[in-house]
C-alpha cells in the first residue's frame, strides 16, 4: 500500500464510487428508518408498545456487535484492504434479510408477529452494520489528505440526499403501483428493489476504491486501551455526541413524518410532495459545506453552522401548513433541508481526522473500532428517538388506519416541528467547541509522518 501525502489525491472515479455506496446505505437504512415503524403498526398489525420496545433493546444488541465489527474489520487483511471485502461478501446477504424484514404476516398471532420481527430486525441490524462500519471507516482508508477527505465527504452527502429524495418520493406510489391496492405485497417488492441496488452500490464501491492509508505494523491492542485511547480523544468525543443527537433527531422525526402527513394533514400523498420540494436544496446543501468549511477552516464550526440553520428553520414549520400555508411551509421545508444536507456531509466529515488526532495523542490507529462506536452512538440516538416517539403515541391512544385523538396530532406535530428545532439548536452549541482545525490538523499529521520515518 501507498502511504506518502503527494499521492493522497483520491480519482474522481473513486470519489464517485464513495458517494454510491451512501446510496445503497440509504436505499436500505433510510427506507427502514422512514418506513419499518408505520409498516409493523399499519400493515403488520404489530402494537405500538412492542415497535417502541424493540428499538430500544436492540440497541443493547447493537452495544455488542458494532464495537466488534470494527474492531474485526480492523484486523481483517487482504490483497484488496481490510474494509473493502466486508461490502463485497455482506452487501448481498443483507439485501436478503432487508426482504425478509418487509415480509407481512398479519394474519399470525401477537406473539409471533413480535418474535418474527425481533429476529429480522436483529439480524437486519447485524448486517448493515457488517456493511456500514467498514464502509464508514473507509473514507479514513482512502487518504490522509483533509481537503480530499471533504471532497469525498461531499460526494458521499450529494449522493445521500439523491437518494433519500428518490426513496421519500417514489416509495409510497411504488408501494401502491407494485402491491396493487395490497400493502403487504407492495412493501415486500419494495424491499426487494431497494435490496438490488442496495447490494449492486456497495459492489461498485468495492470495485473502484483503494486503501492507501496503512494501520501501524504489528499493532495489537487490547480492548480496554483503545477504550482508554477514545475516552482522551476530546475531538472525537464531540463527534461522537453529535452523531447521537443526529441519530435521536433525525431518525425520530423521520418516523413520525409519515404520521405526520397522514393523520395530521390528511394525506400521506403529501410526503412525497414534501419530498420532492426537499431534493434540490438538500443537493445545494450538500454541495455547500467545502465553502463553509473553507471560510471556518474548522469541521465542526461548519457543523455548527448548519445545525443552527436547520434547527431554527425546522422550528418555523411549527407555524405553518401544507394545506392551507404551503408557500411558507415549503420554503422554510426546503431551507431546513438545506442545512440539514450541509450538517450530514460536515459531521461525517469530522470523523476520519478525530483517528489522526488519536494516532497523535496515542500512537493507536483504530479506525473501524472508532467508527464502530460513531456508528453505535447514531444508533443509540435512533433508538431513543423512534422509541420515545412510539411510546408517547401509544400512550396518548394511537390507534392505526383511524382517525386520531388531540393528543395523539399534538405529539405528531411537535415532532415534525418544535422539538427537532430545539435539539438542532442544541448540536450548534455543542459542535462550537470542536478545535481540531485545518492548521492542527495539517500539523498532527507531519508529525504522524515524521515518528513513522524515525521509527
Amino acid at each position: 500500500m501507498k502511504s506518502n501525502l503527494e499521492q493522497s489525491k483520491v480519482p474522481f472515479i473513486s470519489k464517485l464510487a464513495y458517494g454510491m455506496g451512501d446510496v445503497g446505505c440509504n436505499f436500505s437504512w433510510m427506507f427502514v428508518g422512514n418506513f419499518l415503524m408505520i409498516f409493523y403498526t399499519d400493515v403488520f398489525g404489530i402494537s405500538m408498545g412492542a415497535v417502541a420496545s424493540l428499538m430500544l433493546c436492540s440497541r443493547f444488541w447493537d452495544a455488542i456487535n458494532d464495537p466488534v465489527i470494527g474492531g474485526l474489520s480492523d484486523k481483517t487483511h487482504t490483497r484488496w484492504g481490510r474494509y473493502r471485502p466486508w461490502l463485497l461478501v455482506c452487501a448481498p446477504l443483507t439485501a436478503i434479510i432487508l426482504v425478509l424484514t418487509f415480509w407481512a404476516h398479519p394474519d399470525w398471532s401477537q406473539t409471533n408477529k413480535i418474535l418474527y420481527m425481533t429476529v429480522t430486525y436483529c439480524v437486519l441490524v447485524l448486517g448493515y452494520t457488517c456493511v456500514n462500519i467498514p464502509y464508514g471507516t473507509l473514507c479514513g482508508a482512502m487518504t490522509q489528505n483533509m481537503d480530499e477527505r471533504a471532497k469525498i465527504n461531499t460526494s458521499r452527502s450529494v449522493s445521500a440526499m439523491i437518494a433519500i429524495g428518490i426513496i421519500n418520493i417514489i416509495t409510497i406510489p411504488l408501494i401502491d403501483l407494485l402491491g396493487n391496492g395490497n400493502p403487504q405485497r407492495g412493501y415486500m417488492l419494495i424491499a426487494a428493489l431497494y435490496g438490488t441496488i442496495f447490494a449492486a452500490c456497495h459492489i461498485f464501491c468495492f470495485a473502484k476504491t483503494r486503501e492507501v492509508v496503512e494501520i501501524p505494523a504489528g499493532q495489537k491492542i487490547p480492548l480496554r486501551v483503545q477504550i482508554k485511547s477514545i475516552i482522551s480523544n476530546k475531538p472525537y468525543l464531540l463527534a461522537l455526541l453529535g452523531q447521537v443527537l443526529f441519530g435521536f433527531v433525525l431518525y425520530g422525526r423521520n418516523a413520525d413524518m409519515l404520521y405526520y402527513f397522514t393523520y395530521v394533514e390528511g394525506s400521506a400523498a403529501l410526503f412525497s410532495i414534501y419530498a420532492l420540494a426537499i431534493i434540490v436544496p438538500s443537493v445545494i446543501g450538500a454541495a455547500c459545506f467545502p465553502l463553509v468549511f473553507k471560510w471556518t477552516s474548522n469541521k465542526g464550526w461548519a457543523a455548527s453552522v448548519f445545525a443552527l440553520g436547520t434547527g431554527i428553520t425546522m422550528f418555523a414549520l411549527y407555524f405553518f401548513s401544507p394545506t392551507t400555508s404551503p408557500v411558507p411551509f415549503y420554503l422554510f421545508a426546503a431551507l431546513s433541508q438545506f442545512f440539514f444536507s450541509g450538517f450530514n456531509t460536515a459531521i461525517y466529515a469530522i470523523i476520519p481526522d478525530c483517528v489522526e488526532y488519536g494516532e497523535w495523542q496515542t500512537g493507536i490507529r483504530n479506525d473501524g473500532f472508532q467508527y464502530a462506536f460513531i456508528s453505535l452512538g447514531n444508533k443509540i440516538g435512533m433508538a431513543l428517538g423512534t422509541s420515545m416517539l412510539a411510546l408517547a403515541l401509544g400512550m396518548a391512544g394511537y390507534v392505526s388506519n383511524e382517525a386520531q385523538n388531540e393528543t395523539v396530532i399534538c405529539i405528531m406535530r411537535h415532532s415534525f416541528s418544535t422539538i427537532p428545532g430545539l435539539l438542532w439548536i442544541f448540536t450548534a452549541v455543542a459542535l462550537f467547541f470542536y478545535r481540531l482545525n485545518r492548521r492542527s490538523y495539517n500539523r498532527i499529521v507531519n508529525v504522524i509522518k515524521y515518528r513513522k520515518r524515525a521509527a
